[in-house]
């Protein structure tokens, strides 16, 4: 069973830095490529970042190029998100999923609430 469990958001400020971490787990993880998305209020999940699984290539909306880095730890099937500089605008709920620019699998995690304000 494929589960992603997602953790590290919270309340900050404007300006401020968060990093979160997704475990994943019932798939060969360091075989895919992994996306993080993010659910604003109000609107619909969208594309923050991808990563490929080797010899990694990394892709970013240009919402958050050059704020935030994705990266992974393979040993610990563990996806993470360092996001600094934060805007309101950030304000979502942080998902993973497995996937180049896209979910590969049906079923989502809990998310974690990212708020951006003062």
């Amino acid at each position: 069973q494929v589960q992603f469990v997602e953790s590290g958001g919270g309340l900050v400020q404007p300006g401020g830095s968060l990093r979160l971490s997704c475990v994943a787990s019932g798939f060969a993880f360091h075989v895919y490529a992994m996306s993080w998305f993010r659910q604003p209020p109000g609107k619909e999940r969208e594309l923050v970042a991808s990563m490929s699984s080797a010899n990694p290539v990394k892709e970013y909306a240009d919402s958050v190029a050059g704020r935030f880095t994705i990266s992974r730890d393979n040993a610990k099937n563990t996806l993470y998100l360092q996001m600094n500089n934060l805007k309101p605008e950030d304000t979502a709920v942080y998902y993973c999923n497995a996937g180049w620019m896209r979910a590969e699998f049906a079923g989502w995690g809990q998310g974690t609430q990212v708020t951006v304000s003062a």
